[in-house]
């Protein structure tokens, strides 16, 4: 009891995440039938509020959070380190924000559509979301090195491995043979289907707006992120 009670903010963060887990995800698997009841434009609001919802309610908590439990190291001191961390975490942005290139259908204005895609940061991995979210939990857990970090990184992190499972177990029967063969031409290890040939990496390909909006995240995280945590600071959970 007294564990659970010292280590309780651990609990809650795995607990969050797994909740958002599974409304992510149950959302997702749900969205066929869901559009034929409701159209495409309403799913994916309901989608996109019940995902914002939960994930502001598990960003707060871990702001508020994350240096909680056992400090396993601190290395913020060590020169490099910082800048290390911030160039891990542009190139996890990269990898988390481009795997959703039309914008306008996220949003709801166009409708929104499932799309096969082969091309920019799809030849370097198939589940870029995923690759993007263990860079960003490497970097952050190495910059915390608390206790609590490493549980909400592991959480994440399981998060997104089953995310890759369960995303291409959707994807293949909605588009059957298209997306087997699709998947035979890439890979979910980042540069794996380069290596073996089966793909090749095209610059051009990454002159998209979806790449431009990264950057504007880049500089808008870095600028916000002192206020985003103040902000978290004067909720009491």
């Amino acid at each position: 009891m007294l564990f659970f009670t010292e280590y309780k903010s651990h609990f809650i963060m795995f607990g969050l995440i797994l909740g958002f887990a599974i409304a992510h995800s149950g959302l997702a698997a749900l969205r066929a039938k869901a559009e034929e009841i409701i159209g495409a434009r309403a799913y994916r609001v309901i989608f996109a509020l019940v995902s914002l919802t939960l994930a502001t309610v598990m960003l707060i908590y871990f702001f508020n959070h994350r240096y909680d439990g056992l400090i396993l190291w601190d290395v913020q001191s060590v020169t490099g380190i910082k800048t290390i961390v911030s160039i891990f975490t542009v190139i996890s942005f990269i990898f988390l924000y481009p795997s959703t290139f039309n914008l306008l259908e996220v949003a709801a204005i166009q409708k929104p559509q499932v799309h096969l895609y082969e091309t920019g940061i799809i030849r370097i991995s198939r589940h870029p979301q995923m690759v993007g979210q263990v860079i960003w939990c490497l970097a952050h857990t190495l910059w915390i090195g608390s206790s609590f970090m490493v549980v909400a990184s592991i959480g994440l992190i399981l998060h997104h491995l089953f995310g890759v499972w369960h995303g291409d177990r959707r994807l293949e029967k909605r588009f059957g043979q298209d997306y087997l063969d699709v998947k035979n031409r890439t890979s979910v290890f980042p540069f794996l289907a380069v290596w073996q040939g089966k793909q090749q990496i095209h610059w051009q390909e990454f002159l998209r707006p979806a790449y431009i909006g990264v950057a504007i995240a880049v500089v808008a995280f870095r600028l916000l992120h002192p206020l985003a945590i103040a902000s978290a600071a004067q909720v009491n959970w």
